[in-house]
């Protein structure tokens, strides 16, 4: 007579090709799953509305961007390349290493001290174009993170100032901010008490605001990195 097996026999049958199921099963999902998405490399090359003058660095624009992307799913590293005091001069002068290799994406923020400080228009556009010469051919993507002139200095600057944004990126084929201070800027409520930088509630909506721009640059620069040379 055929002897039956038993039952703890059996469960240990059933228990091994479970086991061998999913062995194989797991074989099979580790060929085929797309490796994880390197993070993007940003930077953030700018003058004290970057760097956060006044606040904690986890306040300031860079941290609370890179926040603000994860939560949306995007693998960022966003990093402070900021400067107080920095004109579109001091920017061009410190270009070539304060943006690391291997950055992806650059958000350009400068102009505002050239502005403050009457600094002549022609020049400033002239150093944004060469810094955004530079970045190009680092193979950076650029978002244009543009800036008003103080109306007190009359229409002919502020019509030259306020201009150079757009023109530039025009030329160049930039996504264009035209305001990084857009709906902050003269709020008491989301100022320092100097009235011209933000505090954390500013830098926030400033962030709020530019997000939808910045996710544009993202997809710019994993289009380039996709396409981009192998190896």
């Amino acid at each position: 007579m055929r002897k039956v097996p038993s039952k703890a026999t059996l469960a240990n049958m059933v228990f091994r090709v479970l086991l061998c199921n999913w062995f194989v099963a797991a074989l099979v999902l580790g060929a085929t799953a797309a490796p994880a998405e390197p993070p993007l490399r940003i930077v953030v090359l700018g003058d004290s509305l970057a760097a956060g003058l006044g606040l904690k660095q986890s306040e300031a624009f860079p941290a609370q961007l890179e926040r603000a992307l994860k939560e949306r799913g995007h693998a960022v590293e966003v990093i402070n390349a900021g400067v107080s005091g920095d004109t579109t001069a001091g920017g061009l002068a410190r270009v070539t290493w304060a943006v690391p290799e291997q950055t992806g994406a650059v958000i350009l923020e400068l102009g505002a001290n050239d502005a403050l400080r009457g600094l002549d228009p022609t020049r400033a556009k002239a150093n944004l174009d060469k810094i955004i010469t530079a970045l190009k051919a680092s193979g950076a993507e650029v978002l244009l993170a543009g800036m008003f002139a103080p109306r007190s200095l009359g229409k002919d600057y502020v019509r030259a100032f306020d201009g150079i944004y757009p023109d530039l990126a025009g030329k160049h084929g930039l996504i264009l901010y035209p305001f990084f201070l857009e709906g902050v800027a003269m709020d008491a409520r989301l100022n320092l008490d100097d009235g011209l930088h933000p505090n954390p509630r500013g830098v926030a909506e400033i962030t709020k605001k530019i997000l939808p721009s910045v996710e544009q640059l993202i997809e710019r620069a994993r289009a380039k990195q996709a396409t981009g040379p192998k190896g």
